[in-house]
């Protein structure tokens, strides 16, 4: 038989176009991102080049997250066809932290609100926030819904906090028309130190957001993810206000809680172990491993990748910064170095990585090489110098090096002429043996307050101490001259005292001069030098009580209390009269520590039974055992005269027997 013939397969009907767009639509609007992208590759089979599918696919691919797939999409069907595809591809390379290419692709489009909008982004994140705040501010007449939340968070971002409110007025938008701009806004209130009502205005943030989300008809799963922030940042205001315990409570409940919050997570972990210090130091480790990744082909250090793309520059360096000083405190020196080896190329407008550069070298003994790193970085960042300089000035004091210490400080114009910095160079220089140098730094700072027109003049202060180090120093003449003019400016009794003191070294007259202005002591009739001479002296007191004091060898003695005797309380049924013996004074000693102890003798018939060897005496111990148990007769009678135990020869041998 002839095989039968298969049956053709009915043909599909072809799918007309405008029903594709009409599932595509469809699929867009439910959020099947996946299925659009599908339905769109139909829709490009069927017509390829229609430039709304190719559209629809790229937006459905950046939807589901798919930024690689929407980038390459739009690099291949750019090159077919003359589509203009380049703000996707600038925001395509904004979620890939291409900032800089980005930015290049955005300068060939023309200044729109979507593209300023998406210029405002990337300068935020590339740590920019002046100029996003530019941006932004530039954006306020194209009406964009929810700006002021972007604004706000930029001003608070650049460190113009104090502008936030200013701008709220201008836009007449109040920080509490939604949960996002009163979070904002709290931010901006901790800025400018105001605790207290950021807590109040993060509550109500709380209590909006709550609201608002339930209207909503959100999941209380992801009720919950938004209002993770407030409650790190809730967290953190008890933190300022000094309720460390209530603060470690809530971070620790919601790190345990693992709100599926990346960011609010590593927000809680870094605060809570900057909180903790150098406590349970192995267990901040093991949290902060978990945010960071190495590279294991440039032993590079990452966040994981989604912190790296949401953290603001300021916060991933806080993050890496407290790593460093956990490895610091734990004695990990090896990890210590090489972290802080790529921090400098991780944030190189920061000055943080050269002193954990430092730091690390003064943790292994290397004071000097870590003076020489902190050099070199003041030499070549001029700008950022001063807090480096006082690094290198509290290494090198600590380390010996005075000399190294004060030409730190003295590089430093801004605080030269302080007080507590004139103190410290003078100390300093004095410890080198550089008494001219400490002389012309006290010279300088009496110059530089002389011609100061301000209200908290230090001039007396500093007068009074460099006349006393040149006292001390031996330079009289210049501290006369000093002691001089603060008798002419002030005219006070400390300085009158110490010209007078000065100048009987030099110039007596004088002294006698100045000694006649001192007022005497009120009620001061007679004196008796020899006695007064063994007294600690009298200090003058203005205004003081007037006291008749007269000084003489009998009132100066005074009388000598007597102790009042008492009768010694004996313990009940003690008769003084009869003691008795005295206790023993070793009573409270061991026994064996006392004088008195003698050790027990050992029995030495038993010890002149033993002969022979070891092994000996126990062959001849079994034999006569082996003997009696095998001679012995089977009457008592022979037994009695034949086997006669020997009687025990001590007590201790009596009491074993009758064991």
């Amino acid at each position: 038989m002839a095989p039968k013939a298969k049956p053709k397969p009915a043909a599909v009907p072809a799918v007309s176009v405008e029903d594709l767009f009409t599932t595509l639509n469809r699929h867009i609007q439910r959020s099947e991102f996946d299925q659009a992208v599908k339905v769109a590759d139909q829709v490009l089979s069927v017509a390829p080049g229609d430039e709304d599918a190719i559209r629809c696919k790229i937006v459905s691919l950046i939807k589901a997250d798919n930024i690689d797939d929407a980038l390459s999409t739009i690099v291949a069907l750019s090159k077919k066809f003359p589509f203009d595809f380049d703000f996707f591809k600038a925001y395509c390379l904004y979620r890939q932290n291409k900032l800089d290419d980005a930015l290049e692709t955005l300068k060939s489009l023309e200044k729109d609100s979507a593209t300023m909008l998406l210029e405002s982004q990337i300068l935020s994140r590339q740590g920019n926030m002046n100029a996003a705040v530019d941006v932004y501010q530039k954006l306020q007449k194209s009406k964009i819904a929810l700006l002021e939340i972007n604004l706000v968070a930029g001003l608070v971002s650049a460190g113009r906090a104090t502008e936030v409110q200013g701008t709220l007025d201008s836009m007449r938008v109040k920080a509490t028309s939604s949960f996002e701009l009163a979070y904002n806004t709290a931010c901006a209130l901790i800025e400018m130190n105001k605790y207290s009502d950021a807590e109040q205005l993060l509550l109500s943030a709380r209590r909006i957001g709550q609201e608002s989300l339930m209207e909503d008809n959100f999941p209380d799963d992801e009720i919950e993810i938004e209002l993770a922030p407030i409650a790190v940042q809730l967290a953190y205001v008890q933190q300022l206000l000094g309720n460390k315990q209530e603060a470690i409570t809530s971070y620790t409940d919601l790190i345990k809680r693992n709100v599926p919050d990346e960011l609010s997570n590593a927000v809680a972990i870094n605060n809570i172990i900057a909180l903790k210090g150098p406590k349970d130091i192995s267990d901040g480790l093991r949290k902060l491993d978990r945010l960071i990744q190495k590279n294991s082909e440039d032993q590079s250090f990452q966040l994981v990748p989604g912190l790296e793309l949401k953290l603001s520059p300021k916060q991933k360096e806080a993050i890496y910064i407290n790593r460093m000083l956990l490895l610091l405190h734990s004695n990990k020196i090896d990890q210590a170095r090489e972290l802080a080896d790529a921090l400098p190329q991780m944030f190189p407008t920061s000055v943080t990585p050269v002193l954990l550069q430092a730091s690390v070298f003064v943790k292994e003994n290397k004071a000097g090489k870590a003076e020489e790193i902190l050099s070199k970085y003041a030499e070549k960042f001029p700008e950022k110098s001063k807090i480096v300089l006082l690094a290198r000035a509290q290494i090198a004091a600590s380390a010996g090096h005075p000399q190294i210490a004060s030409e730190s400080l003295s590089k430093i114009p801004d605080i030269q002429h302080m007080p507590a910095t004139v103190a410290t160079l003078v100390s300093l220089k004095e410890r080198s043996g550089d008494i001219d140098g400490a002389s012309a730094v006290l010279d300088s700072a009496i110059t530089y307050w002389s011609n100061a027109m301000t209200e908290e003049s230090q001039l007396t202060v500093i007068m009074q101490e460099a006349a006393a180090f040149k006292v001390k120093h031996g330079k009289k003449e210049e501290a006369l001259k000093l002691f001089e003019k603060l008798v002419k400016s002030h005219n006070n009794i400390e300085a009158i005292v110490g010209l007078i003191e000065t100048a009987a070294y030099t110039d007596v007259e004088k002294a006698e001069t100045y000694e006649k202005k001192l007022k005497p002591l009120p009620g001061l009739t007679s004196v008796d030098v020899d006695s007064l001479e063994k007294t600690s002296g009298a200090k003058y007191v203005e205004n003081g009580p007037h006291v008749n004091v007269e000084v003489s060898e009998s009132k100066s003695k005074e009388k000598v209390k007597r102790k009042r005797k008492r009768k010694p309380k004996y313990p009940k049924g003690f008769d003084p009269a009869n003691p008795g013996p005295p206790p023993d004074p070793e009573r409270w000693l061991p026994k064996r520590e006392r004088s008195s102890y003698r050790p027990k003798r050992k029995d030495k018939r038993a010890a002149a039974q033993i002969r022979g060897s070891q092994g000996a005496v126990a062959k001849e111990a079994g034999n006569s055992g082996n003997m009696k148990s095998t001679s012995q007769p089977s009457n008592a009678k022979g037994s009695s005269s034949n086997a006669s135990q020997p009687k025990p020869s001590s007590k201790s041998s009596r009491k074993k027997s009758r064991n």
